[in-house]
């Protein structure tokens, strides 16, 4: 219904001076969505108001809604060519009125958790970048035929939205900073299980694609959901926080377009809380995240952290396992030399999650899951509160190479996700007791006993890293010696 829109939308902005990526296309297209969803909630909680003999307070004010400057009709029904605002005109309106009005709401909002809070934050973390007024009138012409009132409409536009993170991943120099594969999302939730009234949480949100995912999963039939049931999914179940203002703000219309009408997302940056003051108050039932990955985080940052480091995901997985309530369970995508790296810091996390945590779960990705990405990863599924007993590791072995023509699927998992519920071995599946585990490395290296003994091999970069320092050592060597070896 609504896939020609979304085209029709990407080649006008492709033609905008001002818009000129795959990530100002979503950022451009992403408040104009949400102007109109936020229209269209309007309109179906004053029918319910009057339906209930109820009085109804709008959001937005009269001069702001979307019927006003935006798409005003005649009495037939078709846009009123007389009042509707283009040009330098429309332009002026929503830089100069429109955008200063909506970012107020923050401020005058009862909560961070309402609606008028999510109109205030995400309005005051973008602008408008198209720089044609009558570019805009084009687009707010199409997106005016959208609606979000039914569940097949809203079905239908988070799909093709979740295909322009998609695509907004794939033109960065990094997919997976922006989408996890939703094949590989929906394994990780199918192992975790979250029940209705257990709280989850992703500090590392990004699109937002572990919770959205996590609502469709555990609202499952929605005709068979109690109200109270479903107000739990709505404001009491999903968290995560984004520190990037594009993210947060693509996270929050995904969960939006999911379902979710004030979303529990912060724009803020997790790893700038000391962990040593979590408290009890503060944790979660249950973690699903695929964190950064990358290295130079600040020093003062690294304060925050019992176990120092640069490596940024390494950071977010102290924060996960701490944030976690005893007998909360996790599922966290990290790179796969986590489990063999001899640093300080990589031994010490994995000492400490083996320790505090019970690891039973190693999934072992082939190269290829996360498009452009460059590096291989691991999912590690652990519950918090007792130490780890036994480790089962699964191996991908998949007969093809995985790229944007062929990626990741659920059918490529099922096997694993039958496998694990019993943790049997197989040609991909092995276990490995905790007392066989090296006491002094903790070393958790992918070595598959039904392969001939598979190694985790350095990317690039960390074998750049390390004949660079060897060359240090070399010249100091040769210093000492006089330039003579």
């Amino acid at each position: 219904m609504f896939e020609q829109a979304f085209k029709n939308i990407d080649d006008i902005l492709h033609r905008d001076a001002g818009v000129g990526t795959e990530l100002d296309y979503i950022e451009q297209t992403s408040w104009i969505l949400f102007l109109k969803y936020l229209d269209d909630l309007e309109e179906e909680k004053k029918k319910a108001a009057k339906l209930s003999g109820r009085a109804y307070k709008p959001i937005i004010a009269p001069q702001y809604r979307w019927e006003v400057w935006a798409a005003p009709k005649t009495p037939q029904g078709k846009l009123d060519h007389n009042k509707a605002l283009s040009g330098d005109d429309l332009n002026t309106f929503v830089d100069r009125d429109l955008f200063p009005y909506l970012k107020k709401f923050k401020a005058s909002a009862e909560s961070p958790d309402t609606i008028e809070y999510k109109i205030g934050e995400i309005f005051s973390e973008l602008k408008n970048k198209i720089q044609s007024g009558y570019t805009l009138r084009n687009i707010l012409d199409i997106v005016d035929t959208m609606h979000f009132r039914t569940d097949s409409e809203k079905h239908e536009l988070s799909h093709l939205y979740e295909d322009k993170i998609k695509n907004m991943g794939n033109a960065g120099r990094n997919g997976g900073e922006f989408y996890t594969p939703r094949s590989l999302i929906r394994t990780i939730i199918k192992v975790v299980d979250p029940k209705i009234g257990e709280t989850v949480y992703d500090g590392a949100v990004g699109s937002a694609g572990f919770l959205a995912e996590g609502f469709v999963y555990m609202k499952g039939d929605t005709e068979k959901l109690q109200p109270k049931d479903w107000v739990t999914l709505q404001k009491k179940t999903f968290y995560g926080k984004e520190i990037k203002s594009l993210a947060y703000i693509i996270g929050t219309m995904n969960m939006i377009l999911h379902g979710v009408e004030a979303p529990n997302i912060v724009h803020g940056n997790t790893l700038a809380q000391n962990i040593a003051d979590i408290q009890e108050k503060d944790r979660y039932d249950i973690v699903l995240a695929n964190p950064p990955f990358g290295a130079g985080i600040r020093s003062e940052i690294q304060q925050n952290f019992p176990i120092k480091t640069g490596e940024t995901a390494f950071l977010f997985l102290q924060h996960f396992i701490k944030i976690l309530r005893a007998g909360g369970r996790a599922g966290i995508v990290i790179k796969n030399t986590f489990l063999s790296n001899t640093d300080n810091a990589s031994v010490s996390l994995r000492k400490l999650l083996l320790e505090n945590c019970n690891l039973h779960t190693i999934l072992d990705l082939p190269s290829g899951t996360f498009q452009g990405a460059g590096v291989k990863t691991v999912v590690l599924f652990f519950e918090k509160g007792k130490p780890t007993r036994k480790v089962w590791f699964y191996q991908l072995n998949l007969p093809r190479n995985l790229g944007k023509t062929n990626p990741l699927s659920e059918a490529d998992l099922a096997d694993f996700v039958k496998l694990q519920k019993t943790k049997a071995d197989s040609e991909n599946s092995w276990s490995v007791d905790a007392k066989d585990i090296d006491p002094k490395t903790f070393d958790l290296s992918v070595k598959n006993p039904n392969k001939g003994g598979e190694v985790t091999l350095r990317s690039p970069k960390e074998i750049l890293k390390a004949m660079k320092a060897l060359d240090k050592e070399i010249s100091v060597i040769t210093g000492k010696l006089g330039g003579k070896i």
